[in-house]
This record gives C-alpha cells, structure tokens and sequence, in this order.
C-alpha cells in the first residue's frame, strides 16, 4: 500500500496541486478540523458511498492516527481505486485546517 506523509501533502497543497483527500473520520471528530477540500465519508458508510468516488482519479485517506485509513485503502483498493494512506493521519498534520 503506498503511503505518502503529512508534509509532503502540505507541501502540495501548499503548490497549488489539486488533491483528492477523503477523511474516513467520525462527524465529532471532523467538526475539530479537517485539511480544507477534504471529502468527509465516516468509515462506516464508505461503502455506501462508493458512487460518490471517481475510479479514475488517485485518493488520499486521512483519519485521526492512520489505522482506519489504512483499512479504508485496503477496502478502497479492493474496489478497484488508487489510494494512499496519509502516515500518522490528523496527528500528523501541522498545516491548515478548515
């Protein structure tokens, strides 16, 4: 599974890339702050929420530490998607929040 860190997330986002992140965490816990464009899907309903995702476009997964990201992208690659995992997720993150 490819995994890609929190700076270098910022430092893309910082350089105008246009990424596609999902936030696997619960309401709550977003309600504290997510990265600014992030697509929020609690991990429970990702796969009800399967249709709101583009096959042809690569994800990043970020929740709260990285463990339910990393089981969202093992889900996620099973249904035929390009994902990274976010390492340590929200924890990890230093840059904006929205």
């Amino acid at each position: 599974m490819k995994e890609i860190s929190a700076m270098e997330v910022e430092e893309k986002l910082n350089k105008g890339e246009k990424l596609n992140i999902i936030d696997v965490r619960e309401t709550e816990e977003v309600a504290e702050g997510k990265i600014p464009g992030a697509l929020h899907i609690p991990l429970g309903l990702l796969g009800f929420r399967l249709e709101d995702l583009d096959r042809s476009k690569d994800y990043i997964v970020v929740c709260h530490s990285g463990g339910r990201s990393y089981m969202a992208c093992q889900f996620l690659e099973s249904q035929g998607f390009d994902v990274t995992n976010l390492e340590g997720g929200m924890m990890a993150w230093t840059g904006e929040t929205e």
